[in-house]
């Protein structure tokens, strides 16, 4: 299982390096969702281990602070929402939903650093890019959702649905 977790991290991190220079396009929101179905708490492991990359290779700012809730309240929502199965289509629309809220749940150590003022500028600048965040996010769970949770289960693990 742990050597699982280390390729899945490993996954994570490579492809979210792979794709930064798209701005807002990223695999990353999906592959959570998969995971936190697969391996439900074990996915934490999962999301702190790249989180901590991230910042070993970017830099330990404001941002990395809300590398470290931001994945975290996507894996509960998604444990709270796939206790019982849902078609590819339900999770593009929590993809999405999420690449839109995006910027909103980022602006939170601005208002605990700058005040609303901050954090209400810091998040309506970065709107446009929500939306590019948003609109990919559903357009690539649409596309790969499906395959990537049948693959798994081709490799032995359980069925996401």
């Amino acid at each position: 299982m742990l050597t699982e977790l280390a390729v899945c991290t490993a996954v994570l991190f490579g492809l979210q390096i792979a794709m930064a220079p798209l701005p807002n396009i990223e695999v990353t929101t999906l592959l959570v969702m998969l995971y936190t179905r697969w391996f439900r708490s074990r996915t934490l492991w999962i999301v702190y281990v790249f989180a901590a990359l991230e910042g070993m290779v970017y830099g330990f700012g404001l941002w990395w602070i809300m590398y470290l809730y931001v994945w975290t309240l996507l894996w509960l929502a998604v444990t709270l929402l796939g206790k019982r199965p849902r078609p590819p289509l339900f999770w593009a629309a929590i993809s999405g939903a999420y690449g839109l809220a995006f910027g909103f749940l980022c602006s939170f150590p601005y208002l605990a650093f700058g005040g609303i003022r901050v954090a209400a500028a810091w998040w309506l600048a970065g709107i446009p890019f929500d939306l590019v965040h948003g609109c990919g996010n559903f357009i690539l769970a649409m596309i790969l959702y499906r395959p990537l949770a049948d693959l798994y289960f081709r490799f032995g693990g359980a069925s996401p649905s």
